[in-house]
């Protein structure tokens, strides 16, 4: 499979040598390469309208840094370079695909096309600076501002998205008709999937900041609702209370991060009770993983 990464970095000193033109840069120069994501996710290049919603707003809520924040993006930029990311980014990239081929496993796309892109480290103050999008075969999207916490997690980081585009290429993935026993189910095999290439200690801050008193409550609750579907419904599960009130969305009473961690902790405890590999969990459904993981009354 053809790896593809993009190099941000010139892109992004291209964008900052720009006045004035910098939002068309970053839409045709930037964005172009995944337009075939955007489009499936329908989030258009240009909106019709001027200010309405289009890769300059969907990037943003994401938490892209604004392309006019030049005092942030600078030293971001440096710390990429530091790090080697574009490097870095390829390794993991291949070793991800060295690991699935071996299982028999494959990602649906001819290429895998993968951007660092830097993030705004205020709306990522709760993910610790970094966060990423999977979720459509042959693309991957990192959103970091590095910092001492991130930077060594960040191949962990691409694995769980690059664990996406693995799952997803043997299920659907209905944004609109997702249960909460989907969504952790997705995301606690990506987690899995990451911890098995690069130890535990590198989990992300939404499964590991949760501790056992809340992981108890939250299984609990997240327990009797696994069947709840709809994304807003879905979401409050997902990410907390903060979150849902944030975005308008009914609380569930839960910590930030809580889907995650409960999702984590059940295909973990499915892997270790059947005797099962991330490979062979990858292949499985929701049902079977749920039902079999011992974590929720029946």
């Amino acid at each position: 499979m053809k790896i593809v990464i993009e190099n941000t970095i010139e892109q992004y000193r291209e964008l900052w040598s720009l006045k004035g033109k910098r939002e068309n840069y970053f839409r045709y120069k930037m964005m172009k390469p995944l337009e075939d994501m955007w489009n499936t996710i329908n989030v258009p290049l240009k909106a019709k309208e001027v200010g309405g919603y289009d890769v300059i707003m969907a990037t943003q809520m994401l938490g892209f840094l604004d392309i006019d924040e030049i005092t942030f993006a600078e030293k971001a930029l440096k710390d990429l370079e530091k790090m080697n990311a574009l490097e870095m980014a390829e390794t993991t990239l291949k070793d991800c695909l060295d690991f699935s081929y071996r299982h028999g496993l494959k990602i649906d796309a001819e290429e895998l096309r993968l951007g660092i892109y830097i993030g705004n480290p205020k709306k990522l103050e709760t993910q610790y600076g970094y966060t990423g999008f999977g979720g459509i075969p042959g693309y991957i999207m990192t959103i970091i501002y590095p910092n001492d916490y991130n930077i060594p997690r960040f191949p962990a980081l691409i694995a769980h998205e690059f664990h996406h585009n693995l799952r997803f290429s043997y299920f659907d993935w209905d944004h609109g008709d997702v249960s909460v026993g989907d969504y952790i189910v997705i995301e606690g095999l990506a987690d899995s999937f990451a911890t098995s290439l690069y130890g535990e200690e590198y989990l992300g801050p939404w499964v590991t900041s949760i501790n056992d008193e809340e992981l108890e409550y939250s299984i609990y609750v997240i327990g009797e609702g696994l069947n709840v579907k709809g994304f807003d419904q879905v979401s409050s599960y997902m990410f907390g209370d903060e979150h849902a009130n944030e975005k308008g969305y009914q609380p569930v009473g839960l910590s930030a991060g809580a889907g995650y961690a409960v999702g984590y902790h059940a295909v973990q405890s499915f892997i270790q009770k059947n005797n099962v590999t991330i490979q062979e969990a990858t292949l499985l459904s929701t049902d079977e993983i749920i039902d079999n993981c011992g974590l929720f009354a029946k």
